[in-house]
């Protein structure tokens, strides 16, 4: 039986399309903060003007033009955060054509898979990923480009991109006689129903989905970060989650860029004594960011500070604890950059604890909730109206019903429908077909409930997919099926223990008995080859810290897939 609670917008009906083009809010942008700084690499001499920026983009559009790039055409990206890595990606999506961004954790097959399945034409990417790919694998690509001065790594035989690309100031020349102005900032007309981006939740054949997302989702996620004021013209962000990643993209960059503020790219590893000094020097005025940033602050600076003898006595006292804590804030807020409205969390779930002291000390964030398949954003509310324990309030050009199948059942699924959601997977009818209902909402996979104010409260996932501490998704099937095909494994479950993932495997004794090698130190020795086989071939954030022996075959549904929620919380023995 069905049983909905369905919330609707309350501020607007929801909308046919978002009224703004996407693309004309960088031609607009571009214009409009000509002389403003854009993009900085943090701690390299790279700058970019607004101006500089729509000139770098002029160049590529022309080299597109050259090599008769056609709307709708896919240009992949991959490398870490940088100036040229934004500059390819607009560049891109303002020639009309459909970019692709890759992580940069993906192992090689991986990204081969993508830029294979995607049907990319170019790929822009850093200098040592490339030395990892074999260009004899990606026979569809035309040409390679560096994401450290846009040279040419690599052409197909009958391509002219280098010798174009030597005199591509001379074709600059020609175009823009009188220089390249910004009255030439013209970009191509697309409504916003196209597709602009592919976004691969996972790498590995057979699990791959390319979620295609319109100007219209995009578009969706960018007006509101605009009309809330999330950024503004002069302010200032640093980008440090992966680009690739919806979350980081919509608003670090494409509201950012959109708006006229200034973007310094880390493009390196977020450790908490980097990012600190980055924060201390940038002084941003939005922080975007997922748990395990705030969680290591709160775990190294303040957790040690509240649970001294001292502290703990000071802050039983009535009046005392609320300057305590008002000292607490204020120090967090100035190691922070002291600058910034409010913090962002998103991308995995936070842990309650420092949500919890958070508030007692009014410290300004706020808990953000979305997909990919959402461009991400389907809830947020301002830190001031947040509301603890939920995921914040459904967008207004969203909305969203839980759908539960026992009416009695105190949590359901999480479905949504609105301007944000995707037009589907990307050759990948069956899979499509399978996320949305029959009347059009999008499954979400997450277990949930809401209140009567639309404020989203999420209890569970239904999805098997596990969310690292940094926000990545990890779907064990994937490892899962590496793991099944290694020596003397019969069946695999990777499950997450104290935020680590653990492979629980059930050997093939048969097979060993056979060869003699019962033992239990012959069976040690080949899982411990068989954890560092597969940890060379995953993602750093997907790998195994263990192999735990599982002693009987695992329970199984009559589909005969594992019964994954009875070993969810098996703790080691």
């Amino acid at each position: 039986m069905w049983n909905f609670i369905s919330i609707f917008a309350q501020y607007t009906k929801i909308r046919a399309m978002i009224k703004e083009n996407f693309i004309k809010l960088y031609e607009n942008s571009f214009r409009e903060n000509w002389d403003l700084p854009c993009y900085t690499d943090y701690g390299e001499d790279v700058n970019y003007t607004y101006g500089e920026v729509a000139r770098e983009i002029a160049q590529l559009h022309l080299l597109f033009k050259h090599c008769s790039i056609r709307r709708g055409e896919k240009i992949a990206i991959i490398g870490k955060n940088n100036s040229r890595w934004c500059i390819a990606y607009m560049a891109t999506i303002t020639y009309g054509a459909i970019v692709v961004p890759i992580l940069q954790d993906f192992n090689p097959n991986d990204v081969h898979h993508i830029v294979n399945h995607s049907e990319s034409v170019f790929l822009f990417t850093s200098d040592t990923i490339w030395e990892t790919l074999e260009e004899e694998r990606l026979s569809g690509l035309r040409a390679v480009f560096s994401l450290t001065d846009f040279r040419c790594l690599h052409q197909r035989d009958g391509e002219t991109v280098q010798k174009f690309l030597k005199h591509i100031n001379e074709e600059m020349q020609q175009t823009y006689p009188n220089g390249f102005q910004k009255e030439d900032i013209q970009y191509t007309t697309l409504g916003n129903e196209k597709v602009m981006l592919l976004n691969y939740t996972s790498g590995t054949t057979g699990f791959s989905k390319g979620v295609m997302l319109t100007a219209n989702n995009l578009a969706g996620n960018v007006t509101f970060g605009i009309r809330t004021e999330l950024l503004k013209k002069g302010d200032k962000v640093l980008s440090f989650l992966p680009l690739a990643h919806a979350y980081g993209c919509a608003f670090d960059f494409l509201t950012a860029t959109a708006v006229g503020t200034h973007v310094t790219l880390l493009g390196k590893v977020p450790s908490p004594k980097i990012i600190m000094k980055a924060f201390e020097e940038v002084k941003p005025n939005l922080i975007i960011t997922v748990p395990l940033v705030i969680e290591k602050i709160y775990k190294n600076v303040i957790q040690p500070l509240i649970s001294k003898k001292g502290m703990k006595w000071a802050l039983s006292i009535p009046l005392l604890d609320n300057q305590i804590y008002g000292q607490i804030r204020k120090k967090l807020i100035e190691a922070l950059g002291g600058r910034f409205k409010e913090i962002i969390i998103g991308g995995a779930a936070m842990n309650p604890e420092v949500e919890e002291f958070f508030q007692k000390i009014k410290f300004p964030f706020t808990i953000g909730y979305g997909m990919t398949e959402c461009g991400p954003l389907i809830s947020y509310a301002p830190w001031n109206e947040f509301v603890r324990t939920s995921s914040g309030k459904i967008l207004d050009i969203m909305e969203a019903r839980i759908y539960k199948e026992n009416p009695e059942s105190e949590t359901g699924e999480i479905q949504v429908r609105g301007e944000n959601v995707m037009a589907g997977y990307y050759k990948n009818p069956e899979a499509t077909a399978e996320v949305f209902t029959e009347d059009g909402w999008l499954r979400t996979g997450d277990l949930g409930t809401m209140d009567g104010n639309g404020n989203i409260f999420i209890r569970g996932r239904s999805k098997t997919m596990i969310l690292s501490s940094s926000g990545q998704n990890i779907f064990p099937e994937e490892i899962e099926a590496r793991l099944n095909n290694m020596p003397f494994i019969l069946e695999s479950l990777v499950i997450e223990r104290h935020k680590k993932l653990v492979a629980l495997v059930y050997a093939d004794y048969e097979s060993l008995e056979s060869l003699g090698l019962n033992h239990a130190e012959h069976l040690k020795t080949i899982m411990d080859e068989n954890l560092k086989s597969l940890n060379n071939s995953v993602a750093a954030y997907e790998k195994v810290s263990e192999i735990q022996l599982y002693p009987t075959e695992f329970e199984k549904t009559p589909k005969k897939s594992i019964k994954r929620y009875l070993y969810n919380s098996i703790v080691e023995k």
